[in-house]
């Protein structure tokens, strides 16, 4: 395969990210025409190159340090300006931040000698406008001249308008003006400094876009949530949290149709943008921090939910998209228009992000006013979802250039038999049938709540459906039954053993033997890597390590596990897995990537990077927020004025403060011996501990 075809690898980058902004070098601080390099901005690379040079060369690079979600600051050495000595004594720092509409660049020479020093500071730069999906297949778009304003450079193009500002910071020694030349490839930024003595000159240089065309927009106002306060035995937990949450607050957006409501965008570089699935889970494990992103992402997707039948877009009557984008995405077999829905989990998911929210306080009101998109909803799972009247709801491909797998684990190869075959559609998967029956559940209690009709109908769907899945879906080896992850297109158990399971624990649809069963299994060394949860198990025949979806650990699954376990009482699988993702989390200085290996901690004591996975990554962010809540059973039920703790005894000592339940304060603290206390911030919520 030409490198040309290959996705661009991620893991080695450094990334700055402002929604829709996301700026990806080298570890260096350069942004050479290669790879994914680039300034992009709402899935447009404004620019593809911006490399520094002082005396016509390259600094040596020293360090590449992340100093926020957007901002970084490389520092290198240009020796052949400083005494020969030893020691370097004349360096550069470059400092970059990204920001919404595109980003800036402080460059400062640092002289450490006793004599002044006279330097060129130079920037080389090129723009390609390449789309999202271009550089995802590994290509770039053709060059896009610059011309020459003032001390800086314009770009006008179809898609976007750009301009590129080169300024002198003040400096104690006269400067000369910046300059700004047109080249072939692009354009040239060019300093003559002079650095005094024992001290420092710095110039900088941004660029800002404008693109009429995006779908999606940068959040108007600053984030409602904040990292909680944590006072933990376990030292890592807090600022694995507070990274997390600051890496959530930077990929925060809404549309340019209703910029009012936020929603988190699913990651960055490829997917920065509005995504159901990702979108609702991110929202989902977010409650404990407060209902705002909640409802921004109930009204955002609400406002796109499907009215028609269109094979082209997979849009139907009631269903929630899957993906929202300023064109078509066009990626190895597939195209996918602007407005996608090829997604089979994204509109029970949307319900049961509902009753979430209404349960951690949402204003009634607002729930009200979403109960009609609810039952649309409720409606799709029967009407479309299930495509053939057996009860389960199936997704299949009718186009030949959608997804041919619409569930979570969406790559082409990632339903698979124990033996490795991959299965043909249409496919039911298990994780959805729980989803399936945890909104019907909660359908109905919001429906009662509200006054509403078809209560009794969801309940006696749920139960048909458990009923269902308990007789088609269990199959054993020999380690015992468990639930396969899905039936194929002739309603055959696809038996590989996979993480599938762990999403049904908190459905409402399992025996206390059936969870006990996918409890055993989700800590067995097949499945725990002891960095978290693999996708497949390591006994199975598709099982890959370094696969997207066949054998990788994905934070967020791992999560979903977590607190599945912890709902359902299985406290010390919940806490080993928890354990996992604090470990992993530390290993990737706090920011978990989308995903990562799934080689075993045995064998290798760090985690292996997945050279292509999206970070930050909305779900993969706000695992550490669910696993938190996780560790302490914190479960909210304002509704009845409630909040239930039950938290694990392996963790040790664990405070947090500044939760919020209804809009107010919430603090939790548990101690080693599992006693547990909570105060909610005006009274009036009572507060089950266990006894």
């Amino acid at each position: 395969m030409p490198d040309a075809a290959r996705q661009p690898l991620l893991h080695d980058l450094v990334a700055c990210v402002a929604a829709p902004t996301t700026v990806l070098s080298a570890p260096d601080g350069q942004i050479r025409a290669t790879g994914a390099h680039g300034a992009l901005i709402a899935d447009v690379r404004v620019i593809s190159r911006a490399e520094l040079t002082v005396d016509g060369a390259e600094p040596e690079p020293v360090a590449g340090i992340s100093t926020g979600p957007g901002a970084a600051e490389f520092i290198g050495l240009v020796r052949s300006l400083g005494d020969p000595v030893a020691d370097p004594t004349v360096w550069v720092r470059r400092a970059r931040t990204a920001v919404p509409d595109g980003c800036a660049e402080t460059v400062t020479l640092v002289n450490a000698t006793d004599r002044d020093i006279d330097a060129l500071v130079e920037i080389r730069l090129a723009a390609d406008l390449a789309g999202i999906e271009t550089v995802k297949a590994g290509g770039s778009g053709s060059p896009v001249p610059f011309r020459a304003r003032g001390a800086g450079f314009e770009l006008d193009h179809a898609a976007l308008t750009a301009s590129i500002l080169a300024e002198t910071v003040e400096a104690t020694e006269p400067t000369e003006a910046a300059e700004a030349a047109v080249t072939d490839d692009g354009g040239l930024l060019r300093w003559r400094v002079t650095v005094p003595r024992r001290g420092e000159h710095a110039v900088t240089w941004s660029v800002r876009a404008a693109d009429p065309q995006a779908a999606v927009v940068a959040a108007p106002h600053p984030a409602q949530f904040a990292a909680p306060g944590i006072v933990a035995d376990d030292r890592r937990l807090a600022p694995f949290v507070a990274r997390a949450v600051a890496d959530l607050a930077a990929l925060r957006m809404a549309t340019a149709a209703d910029p009012e409501s936020q929603f988190v965008a699913a990651g960055s570089p490829w997917y920065l943008t509005l995504f159901g699935r990702d979108s609702l889970w991110a929202a989902r494990m977010l409650l404990p921090l407060g209902t705002d992103i909640a409802e921004g992402t109930l009204r955002t997707l609400a406002a796109r939910q499907g009215t028609v039948v269109d094979v082209a877009t997979a849009e139907e009557p009631g269903k929630i998209l899957h993906e929202l984008r300023r064109a078509e995405f066009a990626f190895a077999d597939t195209a996918l228009p602007p407005v996608y829905y090829g997604t089979v989990d994204a509109t029970p998911l949307w319900v049961c992000l509902l009753a979430d929210a209404w349960r951690w306080g949402m204003s009634e009101s607002v729930v009200a006013q979403l109960l009609p998109a609810a039952e649309r909803a409720l409606a799709w799972m029967v009407d479309f979802g299930d495509s053939d009247g057996d009860t389960f709801v199936e997704y299949v491909d009718r186009t030949g250039r959608g997804l041919a797998n619409q569930g979570w684990k969406d790559s082409g190869d990632s339903v698979r038999f124990a033996d490795g075959r991959i299965a043909a559609g249409p496919i039911a998967l298990a994780e959805v049938q729980g989803y399936v029956h945890e909104a019907a559940l909660a359908g109905a209690d919001l429906l009662d709540a509200f006054g509403r009709p078809d209560a009794d109908r969801w309940r006696e769907f749920a139960q048909a459906l458990a009923t269902k899945f308990r007789e088609q879906f269990w199959v054993a080896d020999e380690r015992g039954p468990y639930p396969a992850m899905a039936l194929d297109g002739d309603k055959r158990p696809v038996d590989a053993v996979a993480s599938n399971m762990g999403h049904l624990l908190s459905s409402g649809m399992l025996t206390p033997g059936e969870a006990s069963l996918i409890a055993d299994r989700l800590v067995h060394p097949s499945m725990s890597t002891g960095f978290g949860l693999r996708t497949m198990s390591s006994d199975s025949g598709g099982y890959s390590p370094l696969s997207y979806h066949c054998g990788s650990v994905w934070p967020h699954d791992t999560a979903i596990a977590v607190h599945g376990l912890g709902r359902a009482g299985f406290t010390d699988q919940a806490a080993e897995l928890a354990e996992g993702l604090l470990a992993a989390g530390a290993a990737f200085s706090d920011r978990l990537p989308e995903l990562f290996g799934g080689f075993d901690r045995t064998d290798l004591p760090v985690p292996v990077p997945y050279p292509a996975a999206c970070r930050p990554q909305a779900w993969s962010a706000a695992a550490a927020i669910v696993t938190v809540q996780a560790l302490l059973g914190l479960e909210a039920d304002v509704p009845n004025s409630r909040v239930r703790l039950r938290p694990s005894r392996r963790i040790g000592a664990l405070s947090v403060s500044g939760l919020r339940i209804a809009g107010r304060r919430l603090a939790v603290s548990a101690a080693a011996d599992g006693t547990c206390a909570a105060e909610v911030e005006g009274g009036g919520i009572s507060i089950d501990v266990p006894r």
